[in-house]
């Protein structure tokens, strides 16, 4: 008795374990996670904070590390700068660089992680006049390898990077906007 109902929530967990697999194979192969706010201020002074890797510092959500090895090389700013890191468990390890640059509407940046888990994604910022501010819209595309894909059953990858990217632009919009309380606090 005890056997035969080991062997059906085997044969349910194999089914179970089976279906969650096929379910995850019919995800996209790519994924996009993209955010926006609006910022009162023009893009010509909002889009040197972003074509600079430098200056990104003082907004971006991933900069959690006090200890982390930073290194920044290429150009001093615009197409070709880099940025590598390597930090601890919460920032990992990798490598950004911008790839493009069309001031003041655009920057595409290439991102390769190789902590905790190797990534190759494109990053692009657009930076849209609207009134007397800007949309500023952070996006990241890339492959969704078989991995990620069960990965996402079990994680919601857009929920919780797109609210670093959200935490990042209320950053950026209040270092624009003058309000370095808020900076300082997120």
């Amino acid at each position: 008795m005890v056997t035969t109902i080991l062997v059906i929530i085997a044969i349910l967990l194999a089914v179970a374990i089976g279906a969650a697999l096929i379910y995850a194979s019919t995800a996209p192969d790519r994924f996009m996670i993209s955010r926006s706010a609006l910022i009162e201020a023009s893009a010509e002074r909002i889009f040197p904070l972003i074509n600079d890797l430098h200056a990104q510092s003082q907004w971006s959500p991933f900069e959690k590390d006090p200890n982390m090895k930073r290194v920044h090389s290429g150009a001093p700013a615009g197409k070709g700068a880099i940025y590598e890191w390597d930090g601890n468990r919460e920032v990992g390890a990798g490598r950004i660089a911008i790839t493009d640059s069309a001031p003041p509407s655009r920057v595409s940046l290439a991102l390769d992680m190789s902590r905790p888990f190797a990534a190759h994604n494109t990053v692009d910022f657009v930076l849209e006049p609207i009134g007397a501010g800007t949309r500023v819209t952070w996006a990241m595309q890339g492959r969704q390898p078989f991995m990620a894909k069960v990965m996402s059953l079990f994680i919601n990858c857009d929920k919780m990077v797109g609210s670093q990217f959200e935490q990042g632009l209320a950053k950026l919009k209040a270092l624009v906007e003058g309000d370095p309380t808020r900076v300082a606090a997120e």
